[in-house]
């Protein structure tokens, strides 16, 4: 079984001097990619924060993509995009963004969402919230079963989100998710992000080998 590896989603709200957050974060373990992610925030605010992102994170090898918004991931290059379900399809995304770009979608708790998005041409599913999240609301709640059938019968990997923490994280990597999405567990660390990333590594790695 491929290790699972962290998958960083940027705070709801940027404060000041993120991108020096954002690299001590990234400089403190294995992170495979950056979720953009600003809710409510103009599409300027969206692109200047990316843009002061990009260089950060493509310099350390994470991949940088942009949440619901194929126009803005194609307009500031990030590496892809990642689709809700009412942000447009995996076939769209891919004829905009080209063959080598990043396609990911949320399948919340659902197989046969998961099996579409999959057909459609999707690099990754996303399922959960696996756990309670102040982050949004909840409306789908998914268990780790579904990440145990979707290893087992598919190649395209599977990233569980949702209220991850170093703490809770361990079903989910033993289930056979590929990646986990994070927030809180990394930016609101009591040591800071670089420990964040760290103790998710390391609870990773625990469950990984446990």
């Amino acid at each position: 079984m491929p290790d699972c590896r962290l998958y960083l989603i940027t705070p709801p709200t940027l404060p000041p001097g993120f991108a020096e957050d954002l690299a001590r974060a990234l400089d403190g373990g294995d992170v495979a990619a950056l979720q953009v992610r600003l809710k409510g925030a103009s599409d300027d605010d969206i692109l200047r924060a990316t843009a002061a992102i990009l260089p950060v994170a493509q310099a350390r090898g994470v991949a940088v993509l942009m949440n619901d918004r194929m126009d803005l991931a194609k307009r500031s290059g990030c590496d892809g995009v990642h689709l809700g379900q009412e942000d447009g399809d995996p076939v769209a995304a891919r004829k905009l963004l080209g063959p080598e770009a990043t396609i990911g979608v949320t399948c919340h708790a659902s197989r046969h969402l998961a099996m579409e998005a999959g057909e459609a041409g999707a690099d990754y599913v996303a399922f959960g919230a696996f756990f309670p999240t102040g982050t949004k609301e909840v409306r789908h709640h998914a268990e780790p079963e579904i990440l145990e059938w979707w290893s087992e019968m598919f190649e395209i990997p599977c990233v569980a989100i949702g209220g991850i923490t170093a703490a809770n994280c361990a079903p989910l990597v033993q289930a056979g998710a590929d990646f986990l999405a994070v927030i809180g567990a990394v930016w609101s660390h009591p040591e800071g992000p670089a420990a964040g990333v760290r103790a998710m590594n390391a609870a990773i790695a625990a469950a990984s080998h446990g």
